[in-house]
């Protein structure tokens, strides 16, 4: 198994899908309480965390088929925080039987037209890294992504996450051939399982975009709004997500928006 990961607790399954700018070590502050109800499986994906980025063509969503396979796991939630909401909502179109339901934390989502705040943020990542200087596109990735609820220990795991993020994907970088991640396309008219969007009230524009179209196209799909939040809730107050996700998870009809 390509995947490292975590396995905790048991009962119903449940799929921790890190962001971006993290790896499975964001979920550290939610997984001892959530595993007393549930089975919680949290891998680092490809080029995250402990998981390598070898030179071939993948898919993040048949990692992740193949990493329940190995566990025995027919089915799971899915929570996916910003990249790992992507990866869920690719995992629900490839290998739909695997997914019995969905929370969708800041999702990211293919296709969606890049807001100047985004695309601000990339041109000032790329130039700092360009120019070898990897400290300052950490500080910058922490500063931009979480929000103003994060203490300085959520600054100093992002950043500790960050950091192990771009070791592996610079040293991928030169391998030959290069990894190729292979595009999923994403209907969500298509989604059929109950689904649950988060949008933060501080996150960048695009993220608050797309959550907006989820919640109009996936058919019944729940939207909740934190207005606290940035882009990084369950790092940010992670006893409100941990109360949240036990809602929608446990099926409750009074789920509740912290």
């Amino acid at each position: 198994m390509l995947l490292a990961y975590d396995d905790d607790g048991s009962g119903r399954a449940v799929l921790l899908l890190h962001a971006g700018v993290a790896d499975r070590r964001m979920w550290d502050p939610v997984v001892p309480s959530l595993s007393h109800s549930f089975r919680v499986v949290r891998p680092d994906l490809r080029g995250f965390g402990e998981t390598p980025l070898p030179p071939e063509e993948y898919a993040d969503a048949d990692d992740l088929d193949a990493l329940l396979d190995s566990l025995g796991i027919t089915d799971a939630a899915v929570v996916g925080s910003s990249f790992g909401g992507r990866v869920a909502l690719e995992l629900a179109t490839l290998h739909s039987a695997r997914v019995s339901s969905l929370v969708l934390l800041c999702t990211a989502l293919r296709g969606v037209e890049p807001t100047p705040d985004v695309l601000a943020f990339g041109q000032e990542e790329g130039r700092l890294l360009e120019a070898g200087d990897v400290d300052g596109a950490v500080e910058l990735n922490v500063r931009t992504w979480l929000g103003p609820e994060g203490d300085d220990s959520a600054r100093q795991l992002v950043a500790s996450m960050q950091r192990r993020a771009f070791e592996v994907q610079l040293a991928a970088d030169v391998l030959v051939p290069r990894p190729v991640q292979r595009t999923v396309e994403v209907r969500p008219e298509d989604i059929s399982v109950p689904t649950t969007v988060v949008s933060g009230g501080h996150d960048l524009q695009l993220f608050r975009d797309v959550a907006a179209r989820l919640a109009r196209e996936v058919q019944g799909a729940d939207a909740v709004e934190l207005a606290w939040a940035g882009h990084l809730p369950s790092l940010e107050r992670p006893d409100a997500v941990l109360a949240l996700l036990l809602d929608v998870l446990r099926d409750d009809p009074t789920v509740h928006a912290p």
